[in-house]
């Protein structure tokens, strides 16, 4: 059996769930025979619920379409004291140079390295550790913590206001590692429909996609070079009804937005068993920094919440 891990969160990530934590605790299954994650991000509900010792003994499958996160949760897991040395020197360089060094490793190190890679063939799992190094880096001393491409496919974040980030996490990234190397435990690169169609019945899912945008100063879709439309929110609406009509144990998170709301309350939704609950929130990223503030998140499930 496996045992519980104390582990957190080693990157910060747009629409990251710990601040939700104490609401989706409410839907976790009382047995989960396995886990599948299909949006991971920071892996909150995963490092949450591994914390909590509910993953003993069951498979975890834990995935995302972006490689570039997916190769940096790899390096983590397989050479966790490589990153650790690169990062080091990183938050060494941070602490001479600020801002100047951050734009420094974006744009001369980070993006002429990652282009590199990606020609050579792109594959999270030949994702080096100095760019998954440079990834935390970036991801700890940049805007928000947000993973952002142009249309080129470059990395494009600007760097963050912070005086003393802390970029190098030496116990939490050691024990994301341990977490991550639990048997049983698979990160991989895939769309979400591929990854969530294995679920069996009895399993449970969490779903944790980009989120609608509520407005257009909101509007954070590109965690990777294709984005998140609508017609793949869509998509992913009737994947969690099919899922829910086969026995599978869903958990979701979205934005109030109306077409958000509109697609989970469809009949297809409802008859599937799909319920949904607004939850208070506070908006992290906008534009501008008046408008971040409380908002409704939506938690659709077909689980009961225990109180």
């Amino acid at each position: 059996m496996a045992p519980a891990i104390d582990a957190q969160p080693f990157l910060k990530w747009a629409g990251g769930k710990r601040q939700l934590l104490p609401v989706l605790r409410t839907y976790y299954p009382a047995r989960v025979r396995g886990y599948l994650e299909p949006f991971l991000g920071s892996g909150a509900v995963f490092f949450d619920l591994a914390a909590r010792g509910r993953l003993r003994g069951c498979p975890v499958h834990l995935s995302d379409e972006n490689p570039d996160l997916v190769g940096c949760y790899l390096r983590v897991r397989d050479d966790v004291e490589g990153v650790i040395g690169e990062l080091g020197r990183l938050a060494e360089g941070h602490a001479q140079g600020g801002a100047d060094f951050y734009y420094e490793i974006r744009d001369q190190r980070f993006n002429p390295a990652r282009a590199a890679w990606h020609a050579a063939d792109g594959d999270a799992g030949s994702y080096p550790v100095a760019l998954a190094a440079a990834l935390l880096y970036l991801n700890r001393t940049g805007y928000n913590g947000l993973f952002r491409l142009n249309s080129r496919g470059g990395y494009n974040v600007p760097a963050g206001r912070y005086v003393r980030p802390r970029i190098l996490d030496e116990r939490r990234l050691r024990a994301a590692s341990a977490a991550l190397n639990v048997s049983g435990v698979a990160v991989s690169c895939r769309p979400f429909d591929a990854a969530a169609q294995q679920a069996r019945r009895g399993d449970f899912v969490y779903f944790d996609p980009p989120y609608a945008p509520l407005g257009r100063t909101a509007n954070f879709r590109h965690y990777t070079a294709r984005g998140f439309s609508d017609a793949d929110q869509a998509r992913l609406q009737a994947l969690a009804v099919t899922l829910a009509g086969r026995g599978v144990q869903v958990l979701l998170s979205n934005s109030s937005a109306e077409s958000i709301v509109a697609l989970y309350g469809q009949s297809t939704a409802t008859s599937a068993g799909l319920t949904m609950r607004r939850v208070p929130a506070r908006r992290a990223i906008n534009t501008r920094a008046d408008r971040r503030g409380p908002v409704d998140e939506l938690v659709v499930t077909n689980l009961a919440p225990v109180a």
